[in-house]
C-alpha cells in the first residue's frame, strides 16, 4: 500500500469541520489536507440530495482520486468505513476516533446518544442503524483505533471490537480521554499518526 497523497479528515455528528484541525497542524506529512463537510451538519447548508449516511459517503468517495488516508471522528468513522469498502483500492490508512465503525455498540456498553436532544439533527440521521460486521473484515489498510477510556458514548470494549474484526488494526487507549480525545489531545497524537501513515 503506497502513502497518501491526501488526507481527508472527517468530523463527528457536530459536523465540526475545525475538530481535526490541532491534529493536522502537528502532522509531519506533507500530503495535502482536506476537511470535510456534511449537508445539514455544523452550520453547513442542507442540501434534498443528501438524505442518508450512505449519501454522504458516496461523496466522500466521489473526493477518493489519489492514494488517500481517511482521518474520522465518532459518526466520521462510518462513513470512513463505507467510503473504504467502497473504494479500497484508493483508501491506503484509517484512522477511526471514538466511532462505531458501523458496529453496534449498544452490546458494548455504549451509552445511547439519542437520549439526549437531537431536535437539531436530521431525522434520517437519528434514526440511522447499521451493521457492518460482515464486512469490515474485507478492509486491509492499516488503522490505527483511537480511544479514551473515560467516553461513554464508544467505550474501548468498542475500540477493542474493532480491532478484532479488522485485519490490520493497532488500538490506543489514551488515558482520561474523553469523546472530542482527537482534538484536545493532538499533540500527543501527532506522532502516532505519522508513523502510522508512514507505514506501508
Amino acid at each position: 500500500m503506497s502513502t497518501p497523497e491526501q488526507l481527508l479528515f472527517l468530523p463527528g455528528a457536530s459536523g465540526n469541520k475545525t475538530f481535526w484541525q490541532p491534529l493536522s497542524d502537528r502532522l509531519a506529512t506533507t500530503a495535502a489536507r482536506c476537511f470535510v463537510g456534511y449537508p445539514g451538519f455544523g452550520g453547513e447548508p442542507a442540501d434534498p440530495e443528501v438524505a442518508s449516511i450512505d449519501d454522504i459517503a458516496q461523496r466522500v468517495v466521489a473526493m477518493l482520486d489519489r492514494p488517500t488516508a481517511l482521518i474520522a471522528q465518532s459518526m466520521g468513522g462510518v462513513i470512513a468505513v463505507r467510503a473504504a469498502l467502497a473504494k479500497p483500492q484508493c483508501v491506503t490508512h484509517l484512522v477511526l476516533s471514538v466511532t462505531s465503525g458501523g458496529i453496534d455498540t449498544a452490546a458494548l456498553g455504549a451509552q445511547d446518544w439519542r437520549a439526549g436532544n437531537t431536535s437539531h439533527f436530521p431525522e434520517w440521521f437519528v434514526s440511522f442503524r447499521s451493521d457492518l460486521s460482515s464486512q469490515i473484515a474485507s478492509l486491509t489498510q492499516p488503522v490505527l483505533l483511537l480511544w479514551g477510556d473515560n467516553d461513554p458514548l464508544s467505550p474501548v470494549a468498542v475500540g477493542e471490537r474493532l480491532g478484532a474484526l479488522l485485519a490490520n488494526a493497532t488500538l490506543h487507549v489514551v488515558h482520561g480521554g474523553e469523546h472530542d480525545l482527537a482534538s484536545v489531545h493532538a499533540q500527543a497524537l501527532a506522532p502516532l499518526v505519522d508513523a502510522h501513515l508512514a507505514a506501508a
